[in-house]
């Protein structure tokens, strides 16, 4: 799958433009994800994608990068086996168009605001 247009609110994937906030995987788009607290990522936020056994995981924190990903939630990761990424939005788009051709299982977590 490929990003095709981000800005605040709005992402475009492939031929579907999304305004809330995605899970992509290299399976399916989960829009409408949630976080039990909007600007923390927490581990109970992460079910779809530890589910999806990704090799990496690129998060991104939101427009302005005020999403907080506390060092609990990326040790959780970590000890799954998922390596992490994480960057305001825009950047991590860029990384996860040009990171999928490096690795076999690639997803996404992307806040589109804030």
């Amino acid at each position: 799958m490929t990003i095709t247009n981000y800005e605040f609110g709005s992402i475009s994937i492939d031929e579907t433009t999304y305004h809330s906030d995605v899970i992509i995987s290299p399976d399916e788009v989960i829009d409408s994800w949630w976080r039990k607290e909007g600007h923390s990522l927490d581990i109970d936020d992460l079910h779809e994608v530890v589910n999806a056994k990704p090799d990496l995981l690129v998060i991104g924190t939101g427009y302005y990068g005020k999403m907080q990903v506390p060092d609990q939630t990326i040790q959780y990761l970590l000890h799954k086996g998922i390596e992490v990424r994480q960057a305001a939005t825009k950047d991590s788009v860029s990384v996860f168009n040009s990171l999928q051709h490096e690795y076999a299982r690639i997803v996404a977590a992307l806040h589109l605001t804030c």
